[in-house]
C-alpha cells in the first residue's frame, strides 16, 4: 500500500501558477502509474492528469482536455514525488486536488485507483 501526501495548494489569482506536490512512502514511484484528480464542491471527482511508465525509459503523460496546455505532470524519482505544475489558472480550476496511485484499469478513472492522498485545496479568484 502506498501512502500519499499532497501539498502546494492555496489561493491564487486567475492567470497565476501553482505547483502541487505528491510525496509517497511504502513503495517506490519509479514505475508506478500516478494520477492527479480534482473535485469541486457539488461535483464528482474528475481526472486531471496521469503519468505512466513507457518504453525507452520514458514516461507517458495524459491530460484532461480542460487542462491540456496549461498543466504539466512530472516526477522526481530521487524524491519519490510527483508534481502538477499549473499555469494560466482559471476560476473553474478551483477544487480539492488529489494524488492517486496504482490504477487497476483505466488510468483516467478515479474508481480504478487503489491509493489516495487526502487532497490539497486550490482556490482561483477572478
Amino acid at each position: 500500500q502506498v501512502q500519499l501526501v499532497e501539498s502546494g495548494g492555496g489561493l491564487v489569482q486567475a492567470g497565476g501558477s501553482l505547483r502541487l506536490s505528491c510525496t509517497g512512502s511504502g513503495r517506490t514511484f519509479t514505475s508506478l502509474p500516478m494520477g492527479w484528480f480534482r473535485q469541486a464542491p457539488g461535483k464528482e471527482r474528475e481526472f486531471v492528469a496521469t503519468t505512466t511508465w513507457s518504453t525507452g525509459n520514458t514516461y507517458y503523460a495524459d491530460y484532461a482536455d480542460s487542462v491540456k496546455g496549461r498543466f504539466t505532470i512530472f516526477r522526481d524519482i530521487a524524491k519519490n514525488a510527483v508534481y502538477l505544475q499549473m499555469s494560466s489558472l482559471k476560476p473553474e480550476d478551483t477544487a480539492v486536488y488529489y494524488c492517486a496511485a496504482s490504477p487497476s484499469g483505466n488510468a483516467r478513472s478515479a474508481k480504478d485507483y487503489a491509493s489516495w492522498g487526502k487532497g490539497t485545496l486550490v482556490t482561483v479568484s477572478s
